[in-house]
């Protein structure tokens, strides 16, 4: 890895990156001085948490009746904090994160197993309320540990931070949408955003986190300073993290304790497998001991020994089979389809701490060629330390893209195509000219490697009855399997609306024209939609031909719809 250069600001900074997880969450951050080589450090102090804890910390909340939250982090773990919430009736909410997911990875299995959000709280509010947390958090400890004055420096800055937001790789516009929202309601940001190993071996990252399992694939080039890595296959995010783990031993447990005096005990039985066993399952041919009660609960029938549930081995193993297919099939896809051989697998996240996920990925890859890695420490604040490294080192050049985008519109009617003639015409109100519907107008195909810098254009034009003052239009995403996709009445269903780009075109030169028949007027506005897709956010600009043949742009702005 390449040496990272001094900060040549001229003022103090600070880079604060939040890795907001299913079910843990962790702040890295990074102090900038000018001058200096900036260094990555993580918050390993929350309140309510042991000393000495960890650098993560649940990503549970609990609200009261209005609505208001009442304990977040670590303080949710507190028996005196669980007393009240179950006496004052308290909402728990926990893998609020998982209500972002996109609609096309809406499985059955995730939905099944999400809770729901309080009724009186949007994904946003919670989300925001996190964030506010989080903030809160990393401001004490900077204040607390940053010399020679925390509280000084943080005075100074507090104003101009810059906030690194973690997300799975399925995520897109709209899910960061909703995470700005969030943003700016917790107070990080305001709401004018300005828009600010070998040589050429593959690599794949896997992410196994709470909710998902996060793969992309990377090659590298250059070398020492200069060292810069590529996106080399599209990335794949599967609903396949350790809370499906849980759920499976959570059903498994219901099933064999229903009808028995011990059914009460199976959430107690669940968060002990879940905060212990889980990760230190390592063999199928020896049983697992859940603790949860004590020497007078026992029921040899049941395998209940002293408090201590029994399961057998060979019954835990099949607790992650689905997370182990998943993330097996998805590194499959990822080889397949990447621009180098794919040589190593690292593994990384919360979920990477555990031994029987490392042997099973081990075994399931090794007849492949593929070497697994998985770092010996702090693999669980990757993300977090990740997200501060994209900005301060902008190690990856380029990414691949994940869908084909384009244009709905309209072509002129050729009475020889047989594309057209099965699909019939329609006459404009507005030209008089016979044209097809449906076209689709692709901007950028799937599976392209995108620099960071790259602009994806193509021209269109508007003909109306009167002058355009601004121009609106929906930006489609392709999903399906077809690579060269080229009208959106086939395979209609994997169409949908990526974002809408609004501008102002009321500065473009219009010309006039008669429609044939009455002669009367109508105005043509020829205009290119410039798409960039290169950093992690969609951005949008307009371009237009003056007279004189100068292109001039104007800045468009992105939306999304809403779910």
């Amino acid at each position: 890895m390449s040496k990272r250069k001094p900060f040549s600001g001229s003022h103090r900074g600070l880079v604060v990156a939040f890795d907001v997880g299913t079910t843990f969450s962790g702040i890295s951050f990074s102090v900038l001085d000018p001058g200096v080589v900036p260094e990555i450090k993580s918050v390993n102090r929350f309140p309510a948490q042991i000393p000495g804890g960890s650098s993560k910390i649940p990503s549970v909340l609990y609200y009261d009746a209005i609505g208001v939250a009442r304990a977040i982090g670590a303080e949710t773990q507190l028996p005196i904090i669980i007393e009240q919430a179950e006496n004052e009736q308290w909402i728990k909410v926990e893998w609020f994160k998982m209500h972002l997911r996109p609609k096309s990875y809406a499985s059955s299995l995730a939905s099944r197993h999400i809770p729901p959000l309080p009724p009186s709280k949007s994904l946003v509010e919670v989300l925001a309320d996190f964030l506010r947390y989080l903030l809160s958090c990393v401001k004490s400890f900077i204040e607390e540990t940053v010399l020679p004055d925390g509280v000084s420096f943080w005075a100074s800055v507090q104003n101009r931070i810059i906030f690194v937001l973690s997300h799975p790789n399925g995520w897109e516009g709209l899910q960061q949408n909703y995470m700005r929202q969030a943003a700016v309601l917790a107070g990080l940001v305001s709401n004018n955003i300005s828009d600010q190993d070998r040589e050429n071996e593959g690599i794949i990252i896997l992410d196994a986190g709470g909710g998902t399992i996060d793969i992309s694939a990377y090659s590298s080039y250059g070398s020492g300073e200069a060292i810069a890595f590529q996106e080399i296959s599209r990335p794949e995010c599967c609903f396949a993290g350790s809370i499906f783990v849980t759920e499976e031993a959570q059903l498994y447990v219901q099933d064999k304790l229903r009808g028995t005096r011990f059914y009460g005990d199976v959430s107690a039985i669940t968060d002990s497998f879940d905060r212990t066993s889980k990760l230190q399952f390592r063999n199928s041919k020896e049983a697992c001991f859940i603790k949860f009660g004590g020497r007078s609960d026992t029921d040899l029938a049941l395998d209940i020994r002293s408090g201590q549930m029994k399961i057998p081995g060979s019954d835990v193993a099949r607790f992650f089979e689905p997370s182990v297919k998943a993330a097996l099939k998805a590194i499959a896809q990822q080889r397949s389809g990447a621009r180098r051989t794919i040589t190593s697998v690292f593994l990384v996240g919360g979920f990477a701490a555990s031994t029987w996920l490392s042997s099973k990925l081990k075994d399931g890859l090794q007849p492949l060629g593929l070497s697994i890695y998985r770092p010996d420490t702090h693999v669980n604040k990757a993300v977090s330390d990740g997200a501060v490294s994209f900005y301060l080192d902008h190690f990856v050049t380029s990414r691949v893209s994940r869908w084909s985008y384009g244009l709905r519109c309209y072509i002129i009617y050729e009475a020889n195509n047989a594309e057209h003639h099965e699909r019939g015409y329609i006459t404009s109100t507005v030209t008089g000219k016979l044209q097809v519907l449906n076209k689709y107008s692709v901007i950028l195909q799937k599976d392209v490697e995108i620099s960071n810098a790259q602009e994806f254009r193509s021209s269109f034009c508007r003909e109306t009855t009167t002058c355009l003052n601004s121009i609106s239009v929906d930006i489609l995403k392709y999903e399906g399997i077809n690579k060269n996709p080229a009208w959106t009445d086939v395979d209609a269903e994997m169409y949908s609306t990526a974002c809408i780009v609004t501008a102002d075109v009321s500065r473009i030169s219009h010309t006039t024209h008669r429609k044939p028949g009455n002669g009367s007027i109508y105005y043509k506005t020829e205009f290119d939609v410039i798409l960039l897709f290169g950093l992690t956010e969609l951005k949008a600009q307009i371009a237009w031909k003056e007279g004189n043949g100068v292109e001039k742009r104007g800045p468009a702005q992105v939306m999304y719809e809403l779910d």
